[in-house]
């Protein structure tokens, strides 16, 4: 490897209980290059890694105390780490290969080491470290230019439409009809551009990881109660009915799809926007306790769920029904990973509607990044994301079940307050 000017010398940290094997490793990488540091066991290996990361470790498996495995993943399981190219050197079958792997490792050498192959494998995992480092370098100046773009976008849009306002009410003398439903439009236009600036910044916070959660007891029956209030006036301009109904049954099964909400175990109480909340028994069942629904969370960010979650149903259905269904389980979702899951009770609140549905070959994407449906009238592909993510940091998930032309169901699983 010809000396590069442009850069320090990569940093190769060697780790060997024994002193011959290690003036043997710095001999063969005796390059201007290379900044080689020697330690003789596990314990200072990992020392020297958290204090100064290298760009390489070479690892000798069998070692007293901690042996190379053991030194692998605990630096795998350090999240704080940057990624380190880990070549492990050993004298054993193929086993401790399969071990290795399995560890963390990403490279494997057998004694007695060949001195061109040593080179060379140093080289390869030195260009693998170069390329992810590149990368994540990458991702963070991205990340950083999309949260100061959306977040410098903010202002001026804020403004405009505070000015805009003030035209349309005639603050500077009167304005022909004309004028005000041009300014309406385009306060309706900024105010969506608005919504995309915010949802992506969020979006970047949480991917970024400075996200916070603000965790209190939350009713989530209450919660989606306010949100289908504020959303029915939506929901009424398109001659839509948007409900709310709850199980009383203590281990309920959500709806699969919009025709199942009135099937036993569905909950018969129903609130429409004009309504009084009815909490009627399903089939003669036991009523839940009236803190059913308390879940551990952020209050904020679960509403953003539940909006993002309602909106988007009522803005794919065209004629019918968005109905907000909640209910308890102690049984996950099949066929999902969640921490826990045998162990906790779980709240779940399913939004079902008569839209048009989403075809099964883009139901495992929907919740992917700036993954766009091919409707028409499909947004920027974050909302889905970000309400995944919102869940998730809630130790919960959101399922879908949807049948094109039938309607979808989305339902958002959330962990019962051990409070309640």
């Amino acid at each position: 490897m010809p000396p590069d000017p442009s850069h320090e010398p990569f940093a190769i940290l060697a780790v060997d209980d024994s002193s011959d094997n290690l003036f043997l490793i710095e001999s063969i990488l005796d390059d201007p290059e290379y900044r080689i540091t020697c330690v003789q066991s596990g314990q200072a290996a990992l020392e020297v890694v958290v204090q100064t990361p290298p760009d390489v470790i070479l690892l000798d498996v069998m070692m007293p105390g901690l042996d190379g495995y053991a030194v692998t993943q605990r630096i795998r399981d350090n999240s704080s780490l940057p990624y380190i190219p880990i070549l492990l050197i050993t004298a054993h079958d193929q086993s401790s290969l399969v071990q290795g792997l399995d560890a963390g490792a990403d490279d494997f050498i057998r004694k007695p080491v060949d001195v061109n192959e040593l080179r060379a494998r140093v080289r390869s995992l030195l260009r693998l470290k170069r390329s992810i480092d590149a990368q994540s370098n990458m991702i963070r100046q991205r990340d950083d230019f999309v949260a100061r773009l959306t977040h410098d976008l903010r202002t001026p849009l804020v403004a405009a439409n505070r000015m805009l306002k003030l035209c349309e009410g005639d603050a500077f003398g009167p304005m022909p009809e004309d004028g005000k439903h041009a300014i309406a439009t385009v306060v309706d236009s900024n105010r969506h551009l608005l919504s995309m600036v915010n949802t992506l910044l969020e979006v970047y916070r949480h991917e970024a990881g400075h996200k916070a959660l603000t965790l209190s007891p939350v009713d989530l029956f209450k919660l989606t109660e306010t949100v289908v209030m504020e959303l029915a006036p939506m929901a009424a301009e398109k001659g839509l009915t948007c409900l709310l109904c709850r199980s009383d049954w203590v281990d309920a099964v959500p709806p699969i799809a919009h025709s199942d909400l009135r099937s036993p175990g569905a909950g018969s109480g129903v609130t429409s926007p004009e309504a009084t909340t009815s909490l009627d028994n399903a089939a003669g069942t036991a009523t839940l306790e009236s803190d059913a629904f308390v879940v551990m969370g952020d209050h904020l960010e679960l509403r953003r769920v539940i909006t993002n979650l309602i909106g988007n149903a009522i803005k794919f259905t065209d004629s019918g029904s968005v109905t907000a269904t909640l209910g308890t389980t102690s049984r996950p979702p099949d066929g999902v990973d969640l921490p826990d899951s045998d162990s906790l009770a779980w709240v779940w609140v399913s939004v079902a509607d008569t839209g048009i549905g989403v075809p099964e070959a883009e139901q495992q994407a929907v919740f992917e990044w700036f993954r766009q449906g091919n409707q028409a009238r499909s947004g920027h592909g974050l909302g889905l994301h970000l309400s995944q993510r919102i869940a998730r940091l809630h130790g919960g998930i959101i399922t879908l079940v949807s049948e094109v032309d039938h309607g979808s169901c989305f339902t958002l699983y959330l962990p019962k307050s051990s409070e309640s």
